[in-house]
């Protein structure tokens, strides 16, 4: 017998209490009582025009095709820090600006970046900068300059170098790219409060996606897996965490790709 899983988060020890409890007949007293818990412990303070503002990110990430939340957040938090570093960047101009002075403690260098295929400005890695590019352009420079620069930065050994190393850029097209920063340029970021509600709200989107089960295998991790167990029309094919039953379409394409006498003869 073939078993294919989709993944899920694993559950602490509430969760499996809970679950006991409801699979035992406990009902809709528990599972409102879960909820109502889980939303008191995650309130934020993310109101109307912000937290729509938040939502139509979300949503772009959803419809362009990531649907990992963790990875939604996680790209929203590498763009969101370009973001902050070309702020903190146009402040050091402003200040030099006024004191006919050089610029001190510059985040972009002058010259150029050669990271990527082609060299370019470091003054294109900005997000005031790249925002204007086309589409394509802007893909280019976030993915094969940005990206790698922010992995650079930091003293090694440090914090930032550690935790900065494995900065993916995974947003698949440009087009999403474009949406995305458009979004989040309309964010106001300058105040302090208004970015940890930002963060807070989508930790408390993270948590929501978990209890409703919606963290999503990607669809090449499915087909890997699929590919691996090499399901035959003799197996017993079961997905026990079936969501949108993603494992069982593409063990389904499998067995017609693989064994085509399966498949009914057309007329």
């Amino acid at each position: 017998m073939t078993v294919i899983r989709g993944w899920r988060p694993r559950a602490d020890a509430e969760e499996v209490r809970y679950s006991a409890k409801l699979d035992s007949g406990a009902g809709e007293r528990d599972r409102s009582a879960k909820h109502a818990f889980q939303q008191e412990e995650h309130h934020t303070v993310v109101t109307g025009e912000l937290k729509s503002q938040i939502d139509k990110v979300w949503n772009a990430f959803w419809t362009g095709g990531i649907a990992n939340p963790v990875e939604v957040i996680e790209q929203i938090t590498y763009l969101l820090f370009i973001r902050r570093l070309d702020d903190l960047h146009t402040l050091a101009e402003n200040k030099a600006n006024r004191t006919g002075q050089p610029i001190e403690n510059r985040v972009f260098p002058e010259g150029k970046d050669d990271t990527g295929r082609a060299p370019r400005d470091f003054n294109d890695l900005r997000w005031s900068v790249f925002a204007n590019r086309s589409a394509d352009e802007m893909f280019t420079i976030v993915g094969q300059h940005v990206f790698p620069f922010l992995q650079q930065l930091g003293e090694t050994g440090s914090s930032y170098a550690r935790n900065m190393k494995d900065a993916r850029f995974t947003i698949p097209t440009p087009a999403l790219l474009v949406k995305v920063v458009d979004l989040l340029t309309a964010i106001p970021m300058a105040d302090r409060d208004t970015k940890g509600d930002v963060y807070e709200y989508m930790l408390s989107k993270l948590a929501t996606a978990g209890t409703n089960g919606q963290f999503r295998t990607p669809r090449h991790i499915i087909k890997l897996m699929v590919d691996m167990s090499a399901p035959t029309p003799t197996d017993v094919i079961i997905d026990p965490a079936a969501g949108t039953a993603g494992f069982l379409v593409v063990a389904g394409e499998y067995l017609r790709d693989h064994h085509p006498e399966i498949s009914p003869a057309r007329p």
